[in-house]
């Protein structure tokens, strides 16, 4: 059973609208304070030429199977994906610069071209202006954990959405967002520029890591400690840890870094109906 102290694994708090736009405007301000913060350089000069050397790269499907509304859902989010790739790619993160997601592609809104997209909200499936960046956001991370850039935030989701069918990735291995105080931020640590190169291809998003000079090491994310337990309100809560394991070119394994442990409540149930 979950550990009953936990509280971040309890349902959602059902808030007053008004709670939540107070709530929504003191996280934005923080969020805006801290962009004009002189602690940070800020990523933000862009090149169309890539750097020669691919460190990761990596693609996930743009549409999912599903009913007739929420398909219509997706394709919306392939035009904010489009929108939100145009702000992205060819990226360059300089040594010692900081790239931050929102700070680049800026307040989704109807003005700007983006659509009514999916969304999860207190553990229910909805839409909104600007549904469905997520997808990039968690491309982005699950290809920056195989690099030497540091990631300075990320926010895990609360919920696990979908079963396990067709899943290329760890569970707990995205990175959430929602503008403006959801973000992701990465900082390069190295000696040498890394460049973002994004693309909405025919049937994925597509993506790469490159810099100046080849990898020196490739790494591997591997699930430690998996488990689904049932909750004493009823519901289910599912647990991993994340560890990455270092190797050289010659695939000697080197070490292996603790990352990040998950807890996310799942919305679907994990027990098969018996036959």
């Amino acid at each position: 059973m979950v550990n009953p102290r936990d509280r971040a694994l309890r349902p959602p708090i059902r808030r007053s609208w008004l709670r939540l736009r107070l709530g929504k405007a003191y996280y934005a301000g923080r969020r805006y304070l801290l962009w004009c913060s002189p602690g940070f350089q800020w990523a933000k000069e862009r090149r169309e030429t890539p750097l020669p050397c691919v460190h990761f790269q990596h693609a996930t499907p743009l549409l999912r199977q599903l009913r007739g509304e929420e398909m219509e859902l997706q394709r919306n989010k392939i035009t904010n994906l489009r929108l939100a790739v145009a702000r992205l790619n060819g990226l360059v993160l300089y040594p010692g610069e900081t790239f931050s997601y929102w700070r680049l592609i800026g307040k989704p809104t109807r003005r700007k071209g983006y659509l009514e997209g999916m969304v999860l909200f207190l553990g229910r499936i909805g839409s909104d202006v600007g549904g469905g960046l997520c997808q990039l956001s968690n491309l982005i991370f699950w290809m920056t954990l195989h690099t030497p850039l540091t990631v300075v935030e990320r926010y895990r989701h609360s919920h696990d959405v979908f079963p396990d069918a067709n899943r290329t990735q760890p569970f707990g291995s995205g990175a959430t967002c929602a503008y403006p105080h959801r973000d992701l931020m990465i900082r390069n640590d190295t000696d040498q520029p890394f460049q973002l190169c994004l693309r909405v291809g025919a049937s994925c998003l597509e993506g790469e890591w490159r810099a100046v000079k080849p990898p020196a090491y490739h790494y591997h994310i591997v699930e430690r400690n998996a488990r689904m337990d049932q909750a004493s309100w009823g519901g289910y809560v599912r647990h991993n840890e994340l560890v990455r394991q270092v190797f050289t070119l010659e695939d000697k394994l080197l070490r292996e870094e603790f990352l990040f442990s998950n807890d996310a409540i799942m919305m679907y149930n994990p027990l098969l109906p018996e036959i």
